[in-house]
């Protein structure tokens, strides 16, 4: 079954690429692969929450919540990564993933919150979106994002 189909069979529309924050593209293509840019969980431009990510106390990101963002940030590479080359069934896989969670000093669930990427990708792709991944705790992220997400496709 190709991407743009199990997109559909989920109800998922890709969203519009995010316009970038500095001078770099959302994603470049060399040979076989699409490296995309660090993607924020951006919603119609704009984050759905801001801050660092914790369980629960303060002025903070729910993990749970964060792991949702993750999932969009996911979104918005494959968005980036099929824009590059020009349709989104030509995504065949998933190379590596690395994943960013601004997040409290104490907070150490940093895997369990890209999980909501990484779980995408494998519903998304299958066998070929098992990938290598890196889940890195960061004191803060670009506009106080809680997560950003870079991904490494396969072409066809």
């Amino acid at each position: 079954m190709s991407l743009s189909q199990k997109l559909a069979d989920l109800g998922i529309d890709l969203p519009p690429v995010a316009t970038p924050a500095g001078a770099y593209v959302p994603a470049k293509v060399h040979g076989d692969l699409v490296y995309t840019a660090g993607q924020l969980p951006l919603v119609a431009g704009a984050l759905p929450a801001t801050g660092k990510v914790s369980d629960g106390h303060g002025k903070v990101v729910p993990a749970s919540d964060a792991r949702e963002y993750a999932r969009l940030c996911a979104l918005n590479a494959i968005a980036a990564a099929a824009n590059a080359v020009g349709d989104v069934d030509r995504l065949t896989g998933v190379l590596k993933v690395t994943g960013f969670v601004a997040s409290v000093p104490d907070f150490t669930a940093q895997p369990s919150v890209i999980n909501g990427a990484s779980e995408l990708l494998g519903e998304l792709f299958g066998d070929a979106g098992a990938h290598a991944r890196s889940a890195v705790g960061v004191p803060v992220l670009p506009l106080d994002s809680p997560v950003e997400v870079e991904v490494v496709f396969t072409l066809d």
